[in-house]
């Protein structure tokens, strides 16, 4: 299995921390030498904390690359503080590791969280590292800032609001299907840009820090673009009417939907995708664009906000479609 990648067995507690953690730690951390951390948040600014585990065999493949993994666990949680309207500052993490895990398979997974950090520009701040009988299981903790009193929530959504999502959606779900060995209609190389769409999501973060300018709510897409639009609805207590038309897919997926039109209810109900669906007033229109143009991101108007609850999926002939997928369950 990809865990047990490498000759060199699981070290100790103390000598991972010391040799591959620590050097991750900001000096919020204090070299990961105590047991907590340490932060004066700035003046006039509140801090947006967020939770995300995953586990192997559930949230990835045992034989998915281990930086990949790491970045998915990184990013996923820099998606929800990109949603809050939050600027990343740091994470605390939490690793059981399998048995079965090299310390080959530790470092290359390592590898991945540094480069995230200089990306995304935050740092480990602390955690804790145990050894577990079953599959790996990691938790993050995600730290950010938002101005005070502006962190976005689920629950401003306005009737009129136009309903807007970032980036293209379904290439995550169809990624998971290629990962399987599946869609093999497809080329090598389409079905390797939905596996790496799978693998290594791409939150718009710095989009993400713009949204107190623009967005009365904001959730991000990781239970499939219709439920977590209903959840959006739910906590706002109004409804949305959107075009499936106007549901951004890339080039492959369109490819996909060629070859099989049944995959449209993955591509719009599986999830993992990790990119922001915000409303925003009417008037707001053109300032959205140009910070998402600024960004360099692309937004898409879905539909509006609408006074009855509920999500209303229209046709390219403008009738309901009376199947709305139901979205990921992490109990299902």
């Amino acid at each position: 299995m990809g865990r047990g990648n490498g000759s060199e067995a699981m070290p100790d507690e103390f000598t991972l921390i010391d040799e591959l953690l620590a050097p991750l730690a900001g000096p919020e951390g204090l070299g990961l030498k105590d047991d907590a951390a340490v932060l004066s948040p700035r003046a006039g600014h509140d801090l947006v904390f967020t939770k995300d585990t995953i586990a192997e065999g559930r949230h990835y493949l045992p034989d998915d690359p281990p930086e990949t993994v790491a970045k998915k666990l990184l990013r996923v949680n820099l998606s929800d503080l990109a949603a809050k309207g939050a600027t990343p500052l740091g994470y605390l993490l939490s690793t059981a590791w399998s048995s079965e895990t090299s310390f080959e398979w530790m470092k290359q997974f390592v590898a991945g969280l540094r480069e995230d950090q200089s990306e995304f520009g935050l740092h480990l701040w602390g955690g804790d590292t145990i050894k577990t009988s079953g599959p790996s299981v990691f938790s993050l903790t995600g730290i950010g800032e938002v101005p005070t009193g502006q962190m976005v929530t689920r629950s401003g959504a306005q009737v009129g609001d136009e309903l807007w999502v970032t980036g293209t959606i379904g290439d995550a779900a169809l990624g998971l299907k290629a990962a399987q060995g599946q869609l093999r209609a497809l080329s090598d190389g389409d079905r390797d840009i939905l596996i790496e769409g799978y693998r290594v999501p791409e939150p718009p973060v710095a989009f993400g820090s713009k949204l107190p300018e623009i967005a009365s709510a904001a959730i991000d897409v990781s239970d499939g673009l219709l439920a977590d639009l209903a959840h959006l609805c739910e906590q706002s207590s109004v409804g949305a009417c959107i075009e499936k038309r106007n549901i951004p897919l890339s080039e492959v997926v369109n490819k996909c939907l060629e070859i099989d039109n049944q995959q449209w209810q993955l591509v719009s109900g599986g999830g993992d995708d990790y990119q922001i669906l915000f409303t925003a007033p009417v008037e707001k229109k053109e300032q959205v664009l140009e910070l998402a143009g600024g960004e360099g991101v692309r937004v898409s108007r879905l539909g509006v906000i609408a006074k009855e609850t509920g999500v209303v999926l229209l046709d390219e002939a403008g009738q309901p479609i009376d199947a709305v997928p139901a979205g990921f369950t992490h109990f299902k």
